[in-house]
């Protein structure tokens, strides 16, 4: 049976979502994720200006006058959110945990999805599939999957992404929008995977994270336990000079990461647990409507 607090968790993450949906992000979701293509759906008479190319040859046969076909956006997508639930995910310096901004994310996307008359799927790893929602569309199917990702007890704590991303190519033949939402903590090489999950998918990265896994404060001697490996490091955060070379590890971290998601082609989002994360989202449908534009 679910945790009360955790049914309570998704009420509150449906009501905070549904707003921002329906007031920043729907329209502009519309705009940039386009459908698989066109689709015939009537002939017409042909009036000057039609593209010949568009005429229905066998109908004006038959008619004895020119008739053209019609054809509409094929608007319907599938939409797959792959979810880290891995133990880092668990970390916070806030109220709201890595894991939890994973799952308010996933809420407004898959949301944004079914107002549009997506399909939704989830895809739960850690170092291993650890779950799989088919796509379907629908409000009880958004909430499960927001469910899903707040409550799933993962039965391993690492990090490997390169078994989301074949996982995804094998279970979806058809060009789906991908939302990669992870803190990539991992030392795997993910350039190959990427790329190629990148060629066959719209991929997106959505990078989560933690202001104090960037900068540390002055807390005095602190015990570290590495949430995936169980390892444990006693750092004296005083010494100004540990937290800067930790500053600047992370950034250097950080930085490469970027690099190599720009050099696979591949769109970044970036959200911090405890921080407004909608002007980077805002930002992201921004950028990808100038480029459609182009």
């Amino acid at each position: 049976m679910i945790p009360k607090g955790i049914l309570k968790k998704v009420r509150q993450i449906h009501i905070r979502t549904k707003h921002m949906v329906s007031d920043v992000f729907a329209g502009e979701y519309h705009s940039v994720f386009k459908g698989q293509g066109m689709e015939f759906q009537e002939v017409r008479e042909y009036v000057p200006g039609d593209e010949i190319r568009t005429i229905d040859w066998n109908v004006t046969a038959r008619m004895g006058h020119p008739f053209v076909k019609k054809f509409t956006e094929e608007r319907e997508l599938t939409v797959m959110l792959l979810v880290d639930i891995s133990a880092s995910n668990t970390f916070g310096s806030t109220p709201q945990l890595k894991k939890d901004l994973a799952a308010e994310i996933a809420a407004v996307l898959a949301f944004a999805a079914i107002t549009n008359s997506d399909r939704v799927g989830l895809i739960l790893f850690t170092d291993d599939i650890e779950g799989f929602i088919p796509p379907k569309k629908g409000v009880a199917h958004v909430l499960r999957v927001i469910r899903e990702v707040l409550y799933f007890q993962p039965t391993r704590t690492g990090t490997r992404i390169q078994p989301a991303l074949d996982f995804l190519n094998h279970v979806t033949t058809r060009r789906t929008v991908a939302f990669l939402i992870s803190d990539f903590i991992t030392d795997e090489q993910l350039k190959r995977p990427l790329a190629i999950t990148a060629r066959r998918h719209d991929l997106i990265n959505i990078i989560i994270g933690d202001k104090r896994e960037q900068s540390w404060p002055a807390a005095g001697l602190v015990d570290w336990v590495d949430a995936e490996t169980g390892r444990r490091y006693l750092v004296d955060t005083s010494d100004a000079k540990t937290r800067r070379a930790f500053g600047t590890l992370q950034a250097q971290r950080r930085e490469t990461l970027l690099k190599m998601f720009r050099t696979s082609g591949i769109d970044i989002i970036q959200a911090n647990a405890g921080e407004p994360y909608e002007r980077e989202f805002i930002k992201f449908f921004k950028l990808r409507e100038q480029r459609l534009k182009i």
